[in-house]
């Protein structure tokens, strides 16, 4: 095992920090048709407590932190860096090295600056350019600070939300059969149709464009491929600023496994959600694991939890299982580095926290001890946070979102088990 072995926790900008004012994702938490119920607000005001919060890691046992920086925050206007906000975030990586922790920066978590949209957003060519030109400012500000960046985080998050969408628009063709479809598919586009007009006179308000496309749209055949190069453009100027750091991009990761009959659908989910992306992974020192559950497929397509099977406020199987073999299932075509960049749950049970680290983490040893390199492990998440459309109703956290931020037992369990794995190590 290596002696370097990271184990901490992971949040996002957006999620924790509050007052994100800039961003895509808060201009649409204040649309009507932005499809965010709840608003973000202050988060857990992590933008003002991270020493605080740090320092917890830190005396908890913890040695690794990975957060993002926003890039909402530090160009808030095209072409405009903000000063403060630059200063804050190397307080940030600084804090971090302060208190013995290894700083995990990622340079963008789903949210972008409005501007941005207003540009095309993610659906445009342009967008490689402005991400080259904000990894080279980070690169210029903090250089040998920076030991690992992750670039964009699950890179494929619009090739699995245009899948959701795929999906339940063929679980009610199912359900309401041939026939009732037809009958109901006059009533649907003129409400669909209703909706997007509104939409659209809304995104010309807020955004400039008929169409918002922002990270977390469904994502087309062009926009991936966009996606694709904007990783590799950052790669190649990280390499070429700081030449010490290690870089690579993250993926959510379902453990895919098939039924009888579903094997054919179980690997084209496979190459859909991460085959596709190996080729923009050729330069890349290491490759970040994201996993939280497993996806049964059948002959049909895919199959609901087992009856009985545990699930989180999520509703996703309860199954740390699953991060050893979406591991070993990385490792076969990518042999670079791993690290898992996020594994968690939402519950409001700590009890079930504490055991889906301990099943996880074993699933981890046994991948080292079997010669795959496996760079540390970060929890998600940190802190309970703003989990996007649903809001602060799930409890993914270390730590609680109110004041003080109380620890949760499972916060001292992940430091004890850091701890006994230096020792260990030693």
């Amino acid at each position: 095992m290596s002696k370097t072995f990271l184990i901490g926790a992971a949040t996002a900008a957006h999620q924790v920090e509050g007052n994100n004012t800039n961003s895509d994702i808060w201009a649409m938490e204040y649309m009507a048709h932005g499809g965010y119920p709840e608003k973000s607000g202050l988060a857990a005001n992590h933008y003002v407590t991270y020493r605080e919060d740090i320092a917890r890691m830190a005396a908890a046992g913890l040695n690794a932190y990975r957060f993002s920086l926003e890039w909402a925050r530090i160009e808030p206007e095209e072409g405009v860096f903000d000063t403060e906000a630059t200063e804050h975030y190397r307080d940030v990586i600084q804090c971090c090295y302060d208190h013995g922790i290894e700083p995990v920066v990622t340079l963008h978590h789903f949210s972008s600056p409005k501007w941005l949209i207003g540009r095309g957003g993610w659906e445009d060519e342009r967008v490689v350019g402005y991400f080259e030109r904000y990894t080279r400012y980070v690169c210029e500000q903090y250089g040998d600070l920076l030991h690992y960046v992750c670039t964009l985080n699950e890179a494929n998050m619009g090739v699995l939300i245009a899948i959701y969408i795929r999906q339940a628009m063929e679980e009610r063709a199912k359900r309401e059969g041939e026939e009732g479809a037809a009958l109901q598919v006059g009533v649907d586009i003129e409400a669909m149709a209703a909706e997007h007009d509104a939409q659209v006179a809304e995104n010309r308000e807020v955004f400039g464009v008929d169409e918002a496309a922002v990270f977390v749209s469904p994502r087309s055949a062009a926009g991936i491929e966009i996606v694709k190069r904007a990783h590799m453009r950052a790669v190649e100027v990280i390499h070429e600023l700081i030449p010490s750091a290690k870089v690579g991009m993250t993926l959510s990761l379902r453990d895919i496994q098939a039924a009888p009959g579903g094997e054919a659908r179980a690997e084209a989910a496979w190459a859909e959600e991460f085959g596709q992306f190996v080729p923009a992974l050729s330069h890349d020192d290491f490759f970040g694991v994201q996993n939280y559950t497993r996806t049964v497929f059948g002959p049909e397509g895919e199959l609901p939890p087992a009856q009985g099977s545990e699930l989180t406020q999520m509703g996703y199987e309860f199954y740390p299982q699953g991060l050893e073999h979406v591991i070993r299932r990385v490792h076969e075509s990518f042999p670079g580095q791993l690290m898992v960049t996020e594994n968690g749950i939402a519950t409001d049970d700590d009890t079930r926290r504490v055991a889906f680290i301990d099943g996880a983490l074993e699933g981890v040893r046994t991948c080292l001890r079997d010669g795959i390199d496996v760079a540390g492990y970060l929890h998600w998440s940190l802190i309970d946070n703003y989990e996007w459309q649903s809001g602060y109703a799930m409890q993914f956290g270390l730590m609680g979102r109110g004041e003080g931020h109380p620890a949760k037992p499972s916060l001292a369990h992940l430091g004890s088990l850091c701890r006994a794995w230096r020792e260990c190590e030693e």
